[in-house]
């Protein structure tokens, strides 16, 4: 019967904790009395189509246990859009195998390949649940107070710039890092997380959801430099102009797009170059560096959060558990009301979430575009877990010149 298989994959780019919701998947249906076997399909939908599966039955849970602590997606992941044909395809599949329960780890665009394989399903009277499990570092699902992966990549984002911060304040220059995201800021945002004193970088904050005006940033920088003699500045990569062209096409003869449509923002340091060049070339400062965070914001080993990790995995389990109540869906993580931070996880209608991008809420932006506002630091703070570092700097007491 086809409720006695159940099937899982990962979609869309890795993070730290998108195994923690595969491991929560498999251990929960490998409790229920209904479930026979729980197979994994190797790089996503990809591998559901090629018949790719691995029997997760067979796994022990102790090697289970250390996959969850392990970053990136175990079963490999895919950047294919599947159209209704894809689908269809998808479908054969799974009804050759006999599964009744599919769960897909990913974003927005696996979100939309659910609700259009959950679809085909009924058309062709196929009794196949269909849960969608959230996962991107971008923060940027929709009915989502925040999405596993993000507050750890958000963890490493807050380090990084407190390093690159004590770094250029030991020598002073402009150091501009571009970060992930290209429709929603947050993770650009989770920058000033690691500011803890006065003049601490980054300095300056450029997000998506403000119009970028080369000008106006120049000023900026130049302000920040002639008070403190130094400047730090996080970027998002989709920053755009006035007309919502991101500032990254314009820098490149060839514009690549992804599977899914999307303009390849991250696959080289044109807008990091680009930014410091016109502050060298208009500021006449000569120590600037510009840096592409690039992949490390996904995966990196030493910067996951114990919150994200529980959530993480505890989204894997309650997706069991909706679709073993006999429903399709998306979890999504919803933050109660109250000055203590708890969480509770709901069920929303594929179609809800499939396809939709969130953006940073105005109030969570400062007012000049170039901050975030402590609403945002109160946002995020409960989201990065325990033991953030904190660093120190020396009191500054001068010691009186002889020499004059």
């Amino acid at each position: 019967m086809p409720r006695d298989k159940v099937l899982v994959a990962q979609g869309g780019g890795p993070t730290a904790v998108i195994n923690q919701s595969l491991v929560g998947v498999v251990l929960e249906a490998r409790k229920s009395r209904n479930v026979g076997r729980v197979y994994g399909a190797f790089h996503g939908v990809r591998g559901i189509v090629d018949e790719d599966f691995a029997n997760l039955s067979r796994e022990s849970e102790t090697n289970l246990e250390k996959v969850a602590a392990t970053p990136s997606s175990a079963l490999g992941s895919t950047r294919d859009k599947p159209d209704e044909k894809y689908c269809r395809d998808i479908l054969a599949s799974i009804q050759a195998h006999d599964i009744g329960k599919f769960f897909y780890i990913g974003g927005n665009d696996s979100s939309d390949t659910l609700r259009i394989l959950s679809e085909q399903a009924r058309k062709k009277r196929y009794p196949l649940r269909c849960v969608h499990v959230p996962k991107t570092v971008d923060n940027d699902l929709v009915l989502n107070d925040h999405t596993p992966g993000y507050p750890s990549a958000a963890r490493f984002v807050a380090g990084a710039f407190t390093g690159v911060s004590l770094d250029v304040r030991a020598i002073p220059g402009v150091y501009v890092g571009v970060v992930m995201g290209r429709h929603a800021g947050f993770l650009t945002a989770a920058s000033a997380l690691g500011r803890h004193h006065e003049n601490d970088g980054p300095h300056l904050i450029y997000l998506p959801e403000r119009t970028f005006n080369t000008k106006a940033f120049l000023r900026d920088v130049k302000l920040v430099y002639k008070r403190l003699g130094h400047c730090v500045i996080a970027v998002s990569e989709g920053i755009h102009d006035g007309r919502g062209v991101p500032i990254a096409t314009k820098l490149s003869d060839k514009v690549e797009r992804d599977a899914h449509g999307n303009v390849q923002l991250s696959g080289s340091g044109a807008l990091g170059d680009m930014l410091a060049k016109n502050i060298k070339d208009t500021l006449g400062i000569k120590r600037v560096r510009a840096d592409t965070l690039g992949y490390l914001q996904r995966s990196f080993l030493e910067c996951v959060s114990d919150v994200d990790q529980m959530e993480a995995r505890r989204a894997g389990v309650m997706a069991m558990r909706f679709a073993a109540q006999g429903k399709d869906g998306s979890v999504t993580i919803r933050r109660k009301p109250g000055e203590t931070y708890k969480i509770e996880y709901k069920l929303a209608r594929l179609a809800s979430v499939a396809g939709k991008t969130r953006s940073m809420p105005t109030n969570l932006i400062a007012k000049n575009g170039t901050d975030i506002t402590p609403a945002f630091r109160k946002y995020l703070r409960p989201l990065l877990g325990s033991h953030m570092p904190v660093h120190k700097h020396l009191s500054d007491k001068r010691v009186r010149k002889i020499l004059g």
